[in-house]
C-alpha cells in the first residue's frame, strides 16, 4: 500500500487517515454533541464535564482546521461563539454512530448494559 501525504502528514491507508480526523479522547464526544444542533462553547463545556478548557479549545480548533465543524463568532455584547457540523462532519457522524453501536454490542456481550446505566444516571441526577 502506498503512503499518502496530506499537508505534510503521512498516512498509511484510508483508515489511518479517517482515524486521524476523528481519533483521540475528545473529538467523537464533541461531534456527538453537535450531531443535531448548534452549540455555544460554554454549552459544549457543560455537556462534556471531564474535558478541560484547554483540551476543548484544542479539539475545536483541530476539527475546524479539518473542516469537520464550522465556528461562528458573534461580536455583540456579550460576545459568543457557536459551533456546528459541516457536511463532512455529518458524514463522520454516521461513522461514529456505527462505532458506537458496535461498542454497545460488545459491552452487552460482556454483560454491561450501558444504555441502562445512562438512564439510571439521568434518573439520579433529576432527583438531586
Amino acid at each position: 500500500m502506498p503512503d499518502v501525504f496530506i499537508q505534510n502528514q503521512r498516512f498509511y491507508n484510508p483508515v489511518d487517515y479517517v482515524l486521524q480526523q476523528i481519533g483521540g479522547t475528545w473529538k467523537a464526544p464533541v461531534l456527538w454533541r453537535l450531531k443535531s444542533k448548534t452549540l455555544r462553547y460554554t454549552e459544549l463545556q457543560k455537556a462534556i464535564p471531564h474535558i478541560s478548557q484547554k483540551m476543548l479549545t484544542k479539539t475545536l480548533k483541530e476539527l475546524e482546521v479539518d473542516k469537520i465543524i464550522n465556528k461562528q463568532i458573534f461580536a455583540k455584547v456579550p460576545p459568543h461563539t457557536e459551533y456546528c457540523l459541516t457536511a463532512k462532519g455529518k458524514k463522520i457522524i454516521l461513522l461514529i454512530e456505527a462505532i458506537r453501536n458496535a461498542g454497545l454490542e460488545l459491552m452487552k456481550e460482556e454483560g454491561i448494559d450501558y444504555e441502562a446505566m445512562i438512564k439510571e444516571e439521568k434518573k439520579n441526577a433529576e432527583k438531586k
